[in-house]
């Protein structure tokens, strides 16, 4: 690409500018020095470190532990939560402004009880069970119709958001559904209405058939760099299978998926050197799970570069790397 182009995400309908004149090489986002001293197996003052139980609130759900190992995984309540279960989600109107209880649920999931072990350094076992308790947490949250839309995130780093140094996801449950997630619901809608096909799966043929995005592929999970990718070394992760509701994934789907999943980032922690990222596993709301037209999937977004004034005044993203490019540099072996 040797002039800028504006590329549109097909399930967004938003565009992104890809400028290849303020681009940097692949190598180039590439950190010198980690951010921070590294950090101890086991800290004293960690509230999710094995011994410090009583620091923490209460503990929802804990995975067996394997070998030195005392658990895999846990899940709390979230300290400082943003949203709490008490209450219900019923609106109220104040003159001409609608509000609403701050009702929902906010829940840690601590996963390993090694404070230095981030996921693209943990074994497929471990992995796997960080899968299972988003699965178990996910259909435990759905099962209540209060609850309308379950996000499951993993902020890693300083610049992606994360505050506690210590492994973690975070799962909330929103007794409403945002509309930024219903517009998206909608054009998914409009495709199958106008093709009668879903739109992902649709855009995964597309990435397929091109097969210059793709990274790696299993039985159950493409990986992929999307045409449109918003900031550079985004990564989408899809199932193969029509699938509207991560609560739907088979066995075999969820061991695929965490072998999918730390493949992607151990590249992604090995060849731009542990950066920042967020990850959110993309589902249908609890009342949208049988739907035709809606496709989960998990979106992987390095924290490289900075929205600014263009992006938050046109709504426009301007990425300085190509998709492509990205990919390519993925795939070599060094």
């Amino acid at each position: 690409m040797a002039k800028s182009e504006i590329r549109q995400n097909r399930l967004t309908e938003e565009w992104v500018i890809f400028a290849p004149a303020r681009s940097k090489r692949p190598h180039d986002f590439i950190k010198e020095k980690p951010d921070g001293a590294p950090l101890p197996e086991y800290d004293p003052d960690c509230p999710f470190c094995p011994g410090n139980e009583d620091k923490l609130s209460e503990i929802f759900f804990e995975t067996k532990g394997k070998g030195k190992l005392p658990w895999l995984t846990r899940v709390i309540p979230n300290k400082y939560p943003a949203l709490t279960p008490t209450g219900d989600a019923k609106r109220h109107v104040r003159g001409h402004q609608i509000a609403m209880p701050g009702y929902g649920h906010h829940e840690v999931v601590i996963e390993t009880p090694v404070h230095n072990r981030p996921v693209a350094a943990m074994s497929l076992p471990e992995v796997s069970s960080v899968i299972e308790t988003y699965h178990m947490r996910y259909r435990f949250l759905t099962s209540d119709r209060k609850d309308m839309v379950v996000i499951i995130f993993r902020n890693h780093g300083e610049r992606a958001g994360t505050s506690v140094s210590h492994p973690h996801s975070q799962i909330i449950a929103v007794g409403a559904t945002p509309r930024h997630i219903r517009y998206r619901q909608h054009i998914a809608e409009g495709h199958y209405d106008r093709w009668g096909t879903c739109l992902l799966c649709d855009v995964v043929a597309s990435e397929v058939e091109a097969g210059t995005r793709v990274l790696f592929e299993n039985d159950n999970f493409w990986a992929f760099i999307p045409y449109a990718a918003e900031v550079p070394f985004q990564v989408w992760i899809v199932p193969r299978k029509h699938q509207a509701d991560f609560g739907d994934v088979s066995e075999e789907e969820k061991s695929d998926l965490a072998a999918m999943l730390l493949k992607v980032l151990a590249i992604l922690h090995a060849k731009l050197k542990n950066p920042a990222y967020n990850y959110v596993i993309h589902s249908a709301g609890t009342l949208k799970s049988g739907e035709p037209h809606l496709h989960w999937y998990l979106d992987i977004r390095p924290r490289l570069i900075t929205r600014a004034g263009f992006e938050i005044g046109s709504g426009i993203g301007i990425n300085p790397s190509v998709p492509e490019k990205d990919a390519e540099f993925l795939r070599q072996s060094d």
